[in-house]
């Protein structure tokens, strides 16, 4: 949106400050070409093909590029005064546009100097361009084939220019709390503010609902004495209740060695929980009898080399071995086993919220036992794609949307869901009680409402998207990282390959991943967005 300086640089120069600047600036660098001649002997008293109208152009240039260094920083992505400034070089050289197509036959149509053209998008995917133009004050347009798409867009570019401006609806806002929650009057609610506010608020209220509900099946871990007796490390916890962040589970099958053939032997890519130096944990299984329990330690492991390979017998598309025998267990016969509904799962570690950091823990019977309680009421059930690029799970059973995820994930999903619904009917009672101007519009969102089915279906449209994060990383296709201490989503990559270990995260923690985290982090990307700029079309 910024013409080349080349083609101003007769402005550049009326105005006498850079002009002073640009002569000596000439000055200098003929200086400078006349030394480094002296110093080579060359003959020729030829300077460089410098001048004065070259050299402004160029330091005009260098001036904008700064201007684009600036705005490019993530620090600056709500800094007032650098969008601001940015905005007035469009209006400039928009205006100059004008000026030379002054006599153009439509000037007066395409060329008003009181009108930014608008930016449209037809392919505009995740709404990017669109959005650092709308931030950048043009009218952005936006459109896409693919309806998730202009779902995106809408929440990124129509929805909060709607509703700029507007004072929060939830009661907590209005009522204020402490000095760091001044009253609605006294507070700054420019740009989608209010919005974010709202979106906030019934957020967390949708969170908090939840855990009224199903919060028994995520349970806090409680380090007793005798875990304690076993790993010392865990003294500093001794008798707390622990927030759990996930919980680690391992695939099983029934070993195909006739001699524990009714053992459900585990399929672990690896043993590491964490490999973090001086931070290290992992698992060691432990045999007893006809059967095994797993453990956890800390340190470095004995057999390292065996430990970070888990069960499996080697590198990638190696087969595992049977922790019981070292049978091989092949991939034909894991497919079958999956295939005739025998594959299962076991509880391998837990990983708790310590005082610096990951605690790891061992697995106990009561939180393999709350798990398997779930029973969600409602299952997606729509089937998988028979076969797709990067997508190879249906050979392991998994034929539905529900076979990604455990029960209790479907309980979480299903429980959000329906309260998505109940957090719209809440905004729409505390909007009648905020006493907003727009009372009587009853149209909805998509109609261009204003009144309080529309808002309340806007903030709706953020917790949804929340909702689709929280999938995201609440599926049994989730897997640990154990350099990083966690959770690797479901779309880490477009793919949706076979996780063999695979970690349940607690949508209920307040760490990466859940509901509260994920709501914060939409809140603040789009709270600054609508300040001074026009509604949009997605």
């Amino acid at each position: 949106m910024v013409d080349d300086p080349s083609e101003y640089v007769d402005v550049l120069l009326s105005d006498t400050g850079r002009k002073r600047v640009a002569e000596r600036e000439l000055k200098e660098r003929l200086a400078d070409h006349e030394r480094k001649r002296l110093i080579s002997g060359e003959d020729g008293s030829a300077g460089p093909e410098l001048t004065i109208e070259a050299v402004a152009a160029e330091l005009e240039r260098k001036r904008l590029f700064g201007l684009i260094e600036e705005l490019v920083r993530w620090e600056n992505t709500t800094n007032e005064e650098v969008l601001e400034r940015a905005r007035s070089e469009i209006w400039q050289s928009w205006r100059r546009a004008c000026a030379r197509n002054a006599d153009h036959p439509r000037a007066k149509e395409l060329y008003d100097r009181h009108k930014l053209p608008a930016f449209h998008d037809p392919f505009a995917g995740g709404g990017a361009l669109p959005l650092e133009a709308q931030r950048l004050g043009l009218e952005s347009h936006a459109s896409d084939l693919n309806p998730v798409a202009v779902l995106i867009n809408k929440a990124m570019i129509e929805i909060p220019p709607r509703f700029a401006g507007w004072m929060p609806v939830n009661p907590e806002a209005r009522q204020g709390r402490g000095a760091d929650r001044p009253l609605l009057a006294e507070h700054d609610w420019t740009g989608a503010r209010g919005l974010a506010e709202d979106v906030r608020y019934y957020g967390r209220w949708l969170r908090d609902q939840a855990e009224k509900r199903i919060g028994h099946l995520y349970p806090k871990v409680e380090v007793t004495e005798e875990m304690v007796r076993e790993r010392p490390d865990l003294k500093p916890y001794k008798g707390r209740k622990l927030t759990v962040i996930a919980w680690l589970w391992a695939r099983t099958v029934k070993s195909p060695n006739p001699a524990f053939a009714d053992v459900e032997v585990p399929l672990a890519s690896t043993f590491m929980l964490s490999t973090k130096k001086g931070k290290e944990a992992y698992v060691e299984p432990v045999i007893e009898g006809a059967g095994y329990r797993f453990t956890v330690k800390v340190g470095m492991s004995e057999d390292g080399v065996r430990t970070k390979m888990g069960t499996k017998s080697g590198g990638s598309g190696k087969p595992f071995l049977c922790l019981m025998s070292g049978t091989p267990l092949p991939f034909d016969y894991l497919r079958s086993e999956a295939k005739s509904g025998r594959m299962g799962a076991r509880l391998m570690a837990i990983v708790a919220e310590g005082n610096r950091g990951r605690v790891y823990l061992a697995p106990t019977l009561e939180h393999e036992a709350v798990a398997r309680e779930a029973e969600p009421l409602w299952t997606p059930g729509t089937k998988l794609p028979e076969r797709a690029l990067g997508f190879r799970v249906q050979e392991y059973g998994m034929t539905t949307w529900s076979d990604l995820f455990t029960a209790r994930q479907l309980v979480v999903l299903t429980t959000f869901s329906d309260l998505v619904g109940e957090a719209i009917e809440q905004v729409k009672k505390d909007y009648a009680g905020a006493s907003h101007s727009i009372a009587d519009d009853d149209r909805a969102l998509r109609d261009g409402g204003l009144g309080p089915r529309a808002y309340s279906e806007a903030v709706g449209v953020y917790l949804a998207f929340a909702l689709s994060k929280v999938a995201n990383i609440g599926s049994s296709l989730v897997s640990w990282m154990n350099d990083r201490g966690a959770l690797r989503e479901t779309f880490a990559r477009q793919a949706i390959p076979m996780v063999w270990d695979f970690a349940e995260a607690n949508p209920f923690a307040d760490t990466g991943g859940t509901l509260n985290s994920i709501v914060a982090k939409t809140t603040a990307e789009f709270k600054s967005q609508a300040r001074g700029v026009r509604a949009a079309r997605a």
